[in-house]
């Protein structure tokens, strides 16, 4: 217990003053902290020595090492007793019967029977083995001790030295000693260090087979990221699944588990395996249970891919190498073969590879198109790139709507015949206007007589849900966006959905980051292929595939963002899906804008000539001639009836009614006269420029 301590201060003048007093000041002296105790201290050292990495490290090593010896006598043990007995056929024949494979069942009951009868027949000869091994040793000896005095002889009566007679039985009998000697030197070393060696002999099968538990390891033995896909990794994996009835088979097959298996087959950037069920188990158990069998075969969940093979209880697993799926595939055939041409009715476009490492692709003919994703995972090079093919048919005609407006689809201009591009609402209302005119082209071909033919016209529409989000509305209050009953984009791409394909008039549309706004549900399911790049979550990839796509296993939302950018789940009867599947993972092949300019100059080398047209103002004063012209570009000659398309097109107002007797006026006045070209009329454009080029001399002009 601490003491005040009282201190005098005194005046140390030499004359203190009568006053002067003498103060006292108590000052408390400070409490010293309580020492540690020892003990204390004595346990934070000990828990610093045992927690730190080094001792931790040396803790395992010394386990592991002790750990490989029992696993290895384990191992030894095991291969003993199945080379003794039976028991390997035993664990064969229940693995076969276990699945259901009743004729390798009574193959390996069999080779266990015949096993049975060879080891009793070598156990009753050892009953008879020490009689007939002693009858072996006595002539044996008897006929080598008459063939060494046999020798002896030969050598006395060559040396004339009747002690010669026994030298070569002498000789080994000293051979004999010899050996005895030896061994009575080696074998007491060799007792003391043989159970060393057999040991060491125990550690080195123990560390081969890596016989501890899983923390004894080090490091770079317990990281199995990335390892080789081998039989035993695979049983282990469906062992750990979690169906009981799945690891109650396993577990009486024993290490024959692998009899499940097929052969592993290399496949693309992967592995390739098929593996039989035992009964009682369901392969939609092992569907539902992809993420944790992906981390049983130390995958992420995107790099296994489960499907159903044509045999019955039977799943594929298809596994890629570890990082695999983040490196970029081949080039696409349209860009390494210039001579490529392609066939709507009957030709497939190239449009990247599966995750076998196969071509993926995919039928057009007669299926309208959806494709879906978020913002920036290559939606837009996705679509473009089977336009691009499509283009390479001199016969398809292309109206295309870029509702992102910048210039991801500049390459078709002069290539398709109508063209917008922007993000306002002014192009959402020409983009809504093309596609009613596309259903009034549909109409006209419905009219025609049953049987006719009718070339391809392609709507396509990107950035689709800026036509559905568009507030605009026209001078009868209908909105153009929406999806009510009077939207005019909706209502004219249904029209199309529930018609179109019949007459080969087909809509392609490409939106983002969907919803049921911006993407209404009877949109949806008016496609018939339909493709997702990365979404955000299951309901968007139901809004984007369908229930019955991902309720089979298609998963666009476990796609990574960024990291699968290109890489599409479709389902589509266009495309070879799987057996037993609903839809399939491709792997887009990039075509980068400057490419597609050059596939499209490819495109527009095999047509006579393509003018594009644009929106127009309504109320401006028209040429006839003029616009006659225009829509001939740069064709040497067109068909009247396809002039008479082209003007409705370029202004409904002005030419919607016209006939070929209108223009067959307008012709007529300017001294132009249509002619038969294989039974049907067609105009010159080289007389409509002359005509124009005359008119423009003499100053003279014609308004409509």
């Amino acid at each position: 217990m601490s003491e005040n301590v009282v201190h005098l201060h005194k005046n140390t003048d030499p004359a203190p003053e009568p006053d002067t007093v003498t103060t006292l000041t108590v000052v408390p002296e400070p409490t010293p902290a309580p020492p540690v105790p020892l003990w204390v201290r004595s346990g934070h050292a000990i828990r610093t020595a045992v927690t730190h990495e080094t001792t931790r490290t040396t803790a395992r090593a010394l386990a592991r090492h002790t750990l490989y010896v029992a696993g290895g006598a384990r191992i030894a043990a095991k291969r003993t007793w199945d080379g003794r007995t039976a028991s390997r056929y035993e664990r064969m024949f229940r693995a076969a019967e276990a699945t259901g494979n009743h004729e390798m069942a009574a193959e390996w009951e069999e080779r266990g029977q015949h096993f049975r009868e060879a080891r009793h027949r070598r156990r009753m000869d050892l009953l008879h083995s020490p009689l007939d091994a002693a009858k072996g040793i006595a002539v044996g000896a008897g006929m080598g001790i008459g063939s060494l005095v046999a020798l002896g002889i030969v050598m006395a009566i060559a040396t004339k030295d009747v002690t010669q007679v026994v030298t070569p039985l002498m000789a080994t009998i000293e051979f004999i000693n010899l050996l005895i000697a030896i061994v009575q030197v080696v074998w007491g070393p060799a007792l003391a260090i043989g159970p060393f060696l057999a040991l060491l002999a125990l550690w080195a099968v123990g560390s081969r087979q890596q016989a501890a538990p899983a923390w004894a390891l080090p490091d770079n033995a317990r990281s199995s990221e990335g390892e080789p896909i081998t039989p035993s990794i695979v049983v282990k994996a469906l062992r750990d699944l979690g169906v009981p009835a799945l690891r109650n088979a396993i577990k009486e097959m024993g290490d024959a588990g692998a009899s499940m298996l097929g052969p592993i087959r290399i496949a693309g950037c992967g592995v390739e395996v098929d593996v039989t069920l035992p009964s009682g188990v369901s392969t939609i158990e092992v569907q539902n249970r992809r993420r944790k069998l992906a981390e049983n075969l130390t995958r992420h969940e995107h790099e296994v891919f489960i499907t159903i093979p044509t045999a019955a209880r039977t799943v594929r697993l298809w596994v890629a190498d570890s990082g695999a799926l983040d490196e970029p595939i081949g080039p696409s055939p349209l860009m390494t073969d210039e001579t490529m041409t392609a066939d709507y009715a009957k030709g497939r476009a190239p449009w990247g590879q599966d995750l076998r490492g196969d071509a993926a692709a995919i039928s057009l003919y007669q299926r309208h198109l959806l494709i879906t994703g978020l913002s920036n995972q290559g939606k837009t090079a996705a679509l473009r790139a089977l336009a691009l093919w499509l283009a390479l048919d001199r016969s398809v005609e292309f109206w295309v709507g870029d509702l992102k407006g910048v210039g991801d689809w500049a390459m078709f201009d002069q290539l398709a015949s109508r063209f917008v591009q922007g993000p306002t609402d002014d192009h959402v209302i020409e983009v809504t206007e093309m596609v009613e005119d596309a259903v009034a082209e549909m109409n006209r071909r419905i009219q025609e007589p049953p049987g006719s033919t009718f070339p391809l016209l392609v709507v396509i529409v990107d950035e689709a849900q800026v036509a559905f989000m568009c507030p605009a509305k026209d001078e009868a209050k209908r909105p153009y966006g929406g999806a009510k009953a009077n939207s005019l984009y909706f209502m004219g791409v249904r029209k199309i959905h529930n018609q179109g394909r019949a007459v080969n008039v087909l809509m392609w549309q490409g939106t983002q980051d969907p919803t049921n706004e911006n993407l209404p549900k009877l949109v949806r399911e008016g496609a018939h292929t339909r493709a997702s790049l990365a979404l955000g979550t299951e309901s968007q990839a139901r809004m984007a595939l369908g229930d019955k796509a991902v309720d089979g296993g298609a998963a666009p939302n476990l796609l990574r963002p960024g990291l699968d950018r290109g890489t599409l789940v479709v389902a589509s009867d266009g495309i070879a899906v799987p057996a037993g599947q609903a839809s399939i993972t491709v792997r887009t092949h990039y075509i980068s804008t400057e490419d597609a300019v050059e596939i499209a100059n490819r495109a527009k080398a095999m047509r006579d000539g393509v003018t594009t047209l644009r929106a127009v103002d309504r109320g401006q004063e028209r040429d006839p001639l003029a616009d006659v012209a225009a829509v001939l570009g740069d064709a040497k000659r067109s068909h009247t009836q396809d002039i008479l398309k082209r003007l409705a097109i370029l202004d409904e107002d002005a030419y919607g009614d016209w006939s070929f007797i209108d223009l067959k006026r307008v012709l007529e006045a300017a001294g132009i006269e249509p002619y038969k070209s294989h039974g049907r009329m067609v105009v010159r454009a080289d007389d409509v420029t002359r005509t124009l080029t005359d008119r423009g001399t003499d100053g003279s002009a014609s308004a409509f």
